[in-house]
């Protein structure tokens, strides 16, 4: 089996198409694992059967990377083999419904006092003020933040979607005073030398390291966590969920929903039946 000529057909086809990069390399890697396993079994991929992929996706034992595979597997077969078919009764599996460990605002908060690097407070100012996703705070530019409509312009976000979030009136002194100071050119974020763009390794490094030292170490935080805890928070002040899913760029309210569900305000304000109960 000629993997690798099967992989490149299929980074070819996939960013023909325009799968975003992050997306190409994880369908890459799934596809090309995929093809190790079948290797010396058949000769080439369309002779995988339906009971072997079906065998192979239920090797997964977490249901989203199952997932992930089947969506990477059966776009290659779609693609590069014309075999669409060949999925037609290989139904996905359950989606696992895991609702995000968000902040508190204080926990955010303890996250900002402790950031003393300029840089590091714009990183977490734009993640939480606008809910951005890691990539696409990597890839603003000084072009997309519209002073005179106080919005950012959030141009090929995920789906390849342009939509736009509030510019809060918070930002603006603060990016000023780093473009003094770093004076990047382009892109707002920009990595060693000042040219090149920061590195979404980078800022998870960051995100861990504030959370460090603001004492939170009974909750794991990550970059795409700040998002979660921008649209908790923003539904806990009382921001319509409509709203809400504009500003994420969601395709569909019920996945804006999920906010619904992590709001404490909404929890924890519920009556409880043992508050008629003497203990």
């Amino acid at each position: 089996m000629n993997i690798p000529k099967y992989i490149e057909s299929f980074r070819n086809e996939i960013t023909r198409k325009g799968y975003r990069k992050n997306s190409v390399d994880s369908y890459v890697a799934c596809v090309g694992v995929f093809l190790q396993h079948f290797d010396g079994i058949v000769t080439e991929p369309m002779r995988i059967n339906e009971a072997q992929i079906k065998d192979y996706l239920r090797s997964f034992k977490s249901d989203n990377t199952q997932r992930a595979n089947h969506s990477a597997i059966k776009c290659f077969y779609k693609y590069v083999l014309n075999q669409p078919n060949k999925f037609r009764y290989i139904e996905y599996c359950r989606k696992e419904k895991r609702l995000p460990i968000v902040l508190s605002v204080d926990e955010i908060q303890r996250m900002f006092n402790a950031c003393e690097n300029l840089k590091h407070r714009v990183i977490l100012s734009l993640l939480y003020s606008c809910g951005l996703r890691v990539s696409e705070l990597l890839n603003l530019k000084w072009s997309n933040i519209d002073r005179s409509r106080m919005v950012i312009n959030i141009i090929g976000g995920k789906g390849n979607k342009d939509r736009q979030v509030m510019l809060s009136e918070q930002l603006i002194p603060l990016l000023a005073n780093y473009w003094r100071e770093y004076r990047s050119v382009e892109y707002v974020l920009n990595g060693q030398g000042g040219s090149s763009q920061y590195s979404q390794r980078s800022v998870g490094e960051v995100v861990k390291q504030l959370a460090t030292k603001a004492g939170i170490d009974n909750k794991r935080v990550y970059t795409h966590l700040i998002r979660h805890c921008s649209f908790t928070h923003m539904v806990e002040s009382g921001v319509d969920v409509n709203i809400i899913q504009r500003i994420a760029g969601h395709s569909s309210v019920k996945t804006t929903n999920i906010y619904l569900h992590t709001s404490h305000n909404l929890i924890s304000k519920t009556y409880s039946p043992l508050q008629s109960i003497q203990l």
